[in-house]
């Protein structure tokens, strides 16, 4: 990678989780993806070193860093293992919204514990009728005296299976559309919480990714997080910086791909030659080069965006939206390469064929992500 316009903090935060992905994820990143397993201890071991919450300031127990950062351990964490990257990115997400909008009693329940891995929270948006288009959430919180009373149901929920807390967007008010939607932080063994079942995905197996039902749950009136009514508002807010993350998770599969490829084509031997040598896979690697060079450049272009306090919303769509179609289409370059090999579980590309797909689908489709560009682009 070029460290050109990297400060030594992005150098050190990104040397850094580079060598905990290579010693300590990328040898558990077969294992974990074939049973399936949340690595709880991998996590507190990623908290111990500062890169939960990248760029939560320091005084609320995060790297106090910047978006740039964010992007460059996210790409190294998904180098080691996507499901990894995954995480560390739920909780930036949550990490933000918690220390934008939390109170300090919020901060000190959820947001410090979450930052130390000593709580595992979810991020409960998504409903059977409300993915893309929130217009259609149902969930709705009611006020009751000193209470809310929530009930609704949020499917495809990350960490839904295992998370201690969820902040949960829901309709306080149903007559005001968008401006009538809020977030409340539920702990998740409540009274009336129940979890559904637990999906089996293709790929990105060791992010848990379940259901969540809520019938007359009661919750405290400090369980609102923010004001009242500008849930959506504060949801929309984070999204730039949540496809900086995903964009930047594409990069390290692709740069991954990469590297593993170049691997076997030079000592991969057919008819008498390495199959480096000849010009149908040279020409693989190449793309597979070009695109991973683009998308980073892409990548941290958007995230310097967001660092000046500018609105990077078109430039986070475009690297989200062309990181995770290069992601796509080269590993599956990355498995023509290895022939049939890479046709077998177990063999890394295989993985990172099946890791890729979902990134052009979550944080908002890559056909939405083309409505954005277009429409901002013809504003």
């Amino acid at each position: 990678m070029n460290d050109a316009g990297l400060s030594d903090i992005h150098l050190a935060l990104r040397d850094a989780a580079r060598r905990f992905a290579e010693a300590k994820i990328a040898p558990l990143a077969a294992t974990l993806d074939e049973e399936e397993r949340y690595p709880s201890d991998l996590y507190r071991e990623l908290a111990s070193l500062g890169l939960f919450g990248i760029t939560v300031p320091e005084a609320l127990g995060g790297a106090g860093a910047d978006a740039l950062a964010y992007a460059l351990v996210m790409e190294e964490m998904s180098r080691g293992y996507a499901s990894v990257a995954d995480q560390v990115g739920l909780v930036e997400l949550l990490g933000t919204l918690l220390t934008q909008h939390g109170t300090p009693a919020q901060q000190e329940t959820y947001l410090r514990p979450l930052l130390r891995a000593e709580r595992r929270c979810a991020y409960a948006l998504t409903e059977a009728e409300a993915g893309s288009d929130l217009a259609g959430l149902k969930t709705t919180a009611r006020r009751d005296g000193d209470s809310w009373v929530l009930n609704g149901a949020k499917l495809w929920i990350h960490n839904a299976p295992v998370a201690d807390f969820a902040a949960v967007l829901a309709r306080t008010d149903p007559d005001a559309g968008h401006r009538g939607m809020s977030i409340l932080l539920v702990d998740l063994n409540s009274p009336g919480v129940t979890r559904d079942r637990k999906e089996h995905k293709m790929g990105q197996r060791a992010s848990p990714v379940g259901g969540l039902r809520f019938d007359e749950v009661r919750l405290a009136a400090d369980a609102l997080l923010g004001p009242e009514g500008r849930g959506f508002h504060m949801m929309m807010s984070v999204l730039d910086k949540g496809r900086i993350g995903i964009a930047a998770l594409a990069v390290g599969i692709l740069a991954a791909a990469l590297e593993e490829s170049i691997a076997y084509a030079k000592q991969r031997r057919q008819f008498g030659q390495p199959i480096a040598e000849f010009q149908a896979v040279q020409w693989m690697i190449a793309d597979m080069a070009k695109d991973a060079h683009a998308a980073r450049l892409m990548v941290q272009h958007a995230a310097r965006i967001l660092d000046s306090g500018g609105r990077a919303t078109l430039e986070a769509s475009m690297a989200k939206c062309f990181a995770s179609d290069a992601a796509v289409a080269r590993t599956a370059d990355a498995v023509q390469i290895h022939g049939g090999s890479g046709y077998i579980r177990g063999v890394r590309v295989e993985r990172l064929f099946r890791d890729a797909k979902i990134t052009q689908i979550y944080e908002g489709t890559n056909q939405v992500q083309r409505m954005i560009m277009a429409r901002t682009l013809l504003a």
